[in-house]
């Protein structure tokens, strides 16, 4: 066989680095590493996976759209429902249209259940795949990861060898040019390495996000679900209730009536308590919740829970006026005494400065800053939030113009309920409680209260949990045993 010239064996090496192929540098480069096998065996892995995802995608094709037929005769039938209800509830009052309201909302429940099972099984398969693409992925970033540290403990060992040091420890020019372009090698299969580990990494946080979301929406669905459980019994209870009573028995029909609307009365006229301001009753807090709503699409008792929530912790905590603008120190209302870190005044006490802001706005009030009451200050942090939605000076000044254009003031009020109202709505749709969305509304409290959400990239809670969870069961509460009764009259 004929013997290659040195000139020879070096233009083939040259040849085999110049391609395009990495997988065919990182055999080049493995051969002596003895891990060509592993990272074959890795490529193998990725093109079987990527074959059974193909294959898969056609059964999950053929699942979303029997899904999607099942969950648009749902939405069909719930139009249907939505419809008889409406020209039901236009008739006058009578024994057998309550009992047909009551089994048209009955069903419009049950249909929403069914829709919202559907959903979940729609959820339920794509959270799944889902996880495990991410696992997927995690898996192979290790193995890109070892497979790194492997190139680069053979690189060290030839970093720094100069070409004489080489020819000196093998006593050949081909062997050293050949470990010299095995480094070079090394050194080009590190960079495709760490390539496909970084885009792999974003991959896996785009994942995770979707998942998150995906994950938020099965929480919804079964929320949904859970309401709807509830409605279905009460509304059995009162078809029970009016079923009991014959068809003779149009007094004691009307008696029932009679009780409802003056439960429902007693309701609109029962005080809602504020914050830091006059009641006023439930009837008209109800009014500036739907007309809020109306503007930012937060629901009217999620935004009458936050605002009960912030009065119920105002009993607590207390109020207080300011005494000192330069320090930012102040007076507990009812003690008289005196409490530092009321209101932040600037650098160097602190950060920002919500004393000038302050001063503004109850000047252009015609309010006595030194007697406009203000939130006290707690364990941890300042205080001086103004008003039924605790917005402090600086936030407030922030959303001041979109508060007034909203209410449709040139200057709006914090301690006035109306302006209160529409600013607590904005800043909550800001935050994401919109769309009737439990976990969109959950974290939205959370953040009211603490600036973050209820849970922490680990999935332990933060310090705003247990105030959204509260939020949360008021605004059930309300809807439930206040708004529902008011509006079924």
């Amino acid at each position: 066989m004929e013997r290659l010239t040195l000139v020879q064996k070096r233009q083939i090496r040259v040849k085999r680095r110049n391609k395009l192929f990495v997988c065919d540098i990182i055999q080049s480069v493995t051969r002596s590493q003895k891990i060509i096998f592993a990272s074959f065996f890795f490529a193998l892995i990725l093109g079987c996976a990527f074959f059974a995802f193909k294959t898969k995608a056609e059964t999950v094709s053929e699942r979303e759209t029997r899904l999607q037929a099942e969950l648009a005769q749902v939405e069909k039938e719930q139009k249907e429902t939505e419809t008889f209800l409406k020209q039901t509830k236009l008739q006058g009052a009578s024994l057998t249209r309550d009992i047909s309201i009551l089994d048209a909302q009955i069903k419009a429940a049950q249909l929403s259940i069914k829709a919202k099972n559907i959903v979940i099984e729609q959820l339920g398969k794509d959270i799944g795949e889902k996880t495990k693409h991410i696992g997927d992925l995690e898996d192979r970033i290790a193995r890109g990861q070892e497979s790194v540290a492997q190139i680069m403990r053979k690189s060290y060992q030839l970093q720094g060898v100069s070409l004489s040091e080489l020819m000196l420890q093998d006593k050949s020019l081909s062997k050293s040019l050949e470990t010299l372009d095995e480094y070079d090698q090394l050194n080009n299969a590190m960079f495709a390495l760490f390539t496909s580990i970084r885009n792999d990494k974003t991959e896996t946080e785009t994942e995770k996000d979707v998942l998150g979301k995906r994950k938020d929406k099965e929480t919804d669905a079964k929320e949904v679900i859970l309401e709807d459980q509830k409605i279905i019994t009460q509304k059995e209870k009162e078809k029970s209730a009016l079923l009991s009573l014959t068809k003779g028995q149009q007094k004691a029909y009307e008696s029932v009536l009679a009780q409802k609307m003056k439960k429902a009365a007693e309701i609109r006229a029962a005080l809602f308590t504020l914050r830091d301001t006059a009641a006023i009753p439930f009837d008209k807090a109800f009014q500036y919740a739907v007309a809020a709503s109306q503007k930012t699409s937060v629901r009217p008792a999620f935004l009458l829970a936050i605002l009960q929530q912030e009065s119920s912790l105002g009993k607590n905590v207390g109020s207080c006026y300011l005494a000192d603008s330069n320090t930012g120190s102040g007076i507990i209302v009812k003690s008289g005494q005196i409490v530092k870190k009321l209101m932040a005044p600037g650098k160097p006490t602190a950060s920002w400065d919500d004393i000038t802001p302050f001063m503004s706005i109850t000047k252009e009030l015609g309010l006595d800053p030194y007697r406009t009451l203000v939130s006290c200050p707690q364990e941890i942090g300042w205080g001086g939030a103004m008003g039924p939605a605790q917005f402090i000076p600086s936030t407030w000044m922030l959303f001041k113009n979109r508060i007034a254009t909203a209410v449709g003031v040139t200057v709006p009020d914090p301690w006035r309920a109306k302006d209160a109202f529409m600013a607590s709505s904005i800043y909550l749709g800001d935050l994401g409680a919109i769309g009737n969305s439990f976990t969109g509304e959950m974290n939205a409290a959370c953040k009211y209260y603490s600036g973050k959400a209820c849970y922490n990239s680990k999935g332990t809670k933060n310090v705003g949990w247990t105030y959204g969870n509260s939020v949360m069961q008021r605004a059930t509460n309300i809807q439930e045993n206040m708004i529902n009764l008011i509006q079924g009259v």
